[in-house]
């Protein structure tokens, strides 16, 4: 129960094995969906095809006796929306709630945009259930352009499309809490967004919310100022935790040798918290998490057919595709005969805005030398200014 009205019909679904195509999900995925129970009946939300069945299930069940009145669409992605025409057909007196975009993309779905039983809404229309009345809020591109959320000023809710969303089932006991896996969603999946998400938070912060709904993930009612904060700090691209994220590849272990070496250069300076991940054999989102969440970056990596070793060049394009800004910027590369990789790295990054890049970058001629632990010190020290 979310509130005497408000009931969840959200499914579980522990079969899946990458999310979206490329995020692994060890601990499930969550497709939630809601259904509040007043004068007027309406549902939030379906939930991925392959539960259609349990899905509607769960709804007759919260239903009883009743007939659902209304079935509110926030976002079209099908791992909400694949059950629309199944809910029609089991209901054809409900009316379908949308923005004219998500018809529009109900249409290319699935063939029919429900021009004979569908109500467009958009910016601060409403929809009166009885003792709750429903508020639009539209939220493009958070993080699809059709996206609403749902404001109920009677219990105080929140519904929130895909904000707020983490990965993992609701069954899933996450040793490291909501925030891990919210931020390696987040940036994955919203972080180019910051600007669009900026201007839902404003909208938001009139609010009086007690309970936030989102798409997956786990229904948030306490600590709320918390989740806000990190959506405000995310969004405005700002720095979450204090400290340093070693990024790098190797080869032959010389490069590995030189982002471990600084690592330690780092703790033994009073570094708070220093990661360090090599991008050939890690969860690549969870880099890209590390990178957006502190203020400082070292990127490390190997001179590769006079371009850059092929993993971080894909992880140099994740970030840039995300928006990646306000942050320092260290640089390592290694090179035998004719090393590119500082200035590769360089003019990839070209776009990225308020990037200090550290200067020189460490030179590594094939393998660790005197000079070059000289240089990575001077990273080091550069680095904790």
């Amino acid at each position: 129960m979310i509130s005497k009205d408000i009931q969840y019909i959200g499914v579980n679904d522990h079969e899946l094995d990458l999310f979206e195509g490329q995020y692994i999900v060890p601990g499930g995925m969550a497709y939630n969906s809601y259904v509040i129970l007043d004068e007027k009946t309406a549902v939030l939300d379906s939930v991925d095809a392959r539960f259609g069945e349990q899905w509607l299930n769960n709804l007759a069940a919260a239903l009883g006796d009743r007939k659902p009145d209304y079935l509110i669409v926030q976002h079209m992605e099908p791992d909400h929306s694949a059950n629309i025409i199944r809910f029609t057909e089991a209901y054809p007196d409900a009316t379908v709630v949308a923005s004219a975009k998500a018809f529009q993309m109900m249409k290319s779905f699935y063939g029919t945009d429900l021009n004979d039983r569908r109500l467009v809404v958009g910016e601060k229309d409403t929809l009166t259930l009885g003792r709750h009345t429903l508020t639009f809020i539209t939220a493009p591109m958070v993080h699809w352009p059709e996206v609403i959320f749902t404001w109920d000023a009677a219990d105080g809710v929140l519904f929130s499309a895909d904000a707020f969303g983490k990965f993992g089932a609701l069954d899933y006991d996450d040793p490291e809490g909501w925030a891990c896996e919210a931020r390696r969603y987040y940036f994955g999946i919203v972080g180019k967004y910051g600007t669009q998400v900026q201007a839902v938070l404003k909208k938001l912060a009139g609010l009086e919310i007690k309970t936030i709904c989102p798409l997956h993930g786990p229904v948030l009612d306490e600590n709320l100022p918390y989740y806000l904060g990190l959506y405000q700090t995310w969004s405005s691209y700002g720095t979450e935790s204090e400290g340093i994220v070693i990024n790098y590849t190797s080869v032959y272990g010389h490069t590995k040798e030189a982002a471990e070496k600084l690592a330690e250069m780092l703790r033994a300076k009073g570094c708070p918290k220093v990661a360090v991940n090599d991008l050939a054999r890690c969860d690549m989102p969870e880099a890209v998490e590390d990178t957006f969440r502190y203020g400082k970056a070292v990127l490390a990596t190997t001179t590769y057919n006079a371009d850059i070793f092929p993993f971080m060049r894909t992880f140099i394009e994740h970030l840039k595709e995300r928006n990646w800004q306000n942050k320092t910027v260290g640089l390592i590369e290694n090179g035998t005969w004719a090393p590119m990789a500082a200035k590769t790295m360089k003019a990839m990054l070209e776009g990225c805005k308020n990037l200090t890049i550290l200067e020189p970058a460490v030179k590594i001629t094939s393998a660790l030398n005197a000079e070059s632990e000289k240089q990575l010190a001077a990273l080091a020290e550069a680095l904790m200014a």
